[in-house]
């Protein structure tokens, strides 16, 4: 019986016809390295309820501004209310 040879992992499809001789390795990695990276990964459970990047965002903005009124609104006031009074 005849097996089939896999083709090379260096050939690339023909819509990828591409000059990548030019290409420099690494060339961002130190500054990923100083500034990091925006990408952020979702697990599959949550990714089903964002159908793209814009409903991610709009739900995080929902959850600052949900985050920001609320801890307004439990902060205690500052000043002599709620100390215990002198004793005389």
């Amino acid at each position: 019986m005849k097996t089939k040879t896999p083709e090379s992992s260096d050939d690339l499809r023909p819509e990828y016809d591409f000059d990548f001789s030019k290409g420099e390795r690494g060339r961002y990695y130190k500054r990923l390295l100083k500034e990091g990276s925006n990408n952020v990964v979702l697990e599959p459970d949550v990714a089903q309820a964002f159908p793209n990047s814009a409903a991610v965002n709009d739900a995080l903005r929902a959850v600052i501004e949900l985050v920001r009124s609320s801890t307004s609104l439990t902060r205690r006031p500052t000043g002599t209310r709620g100390k215990a009074p002198r004793a005389r």
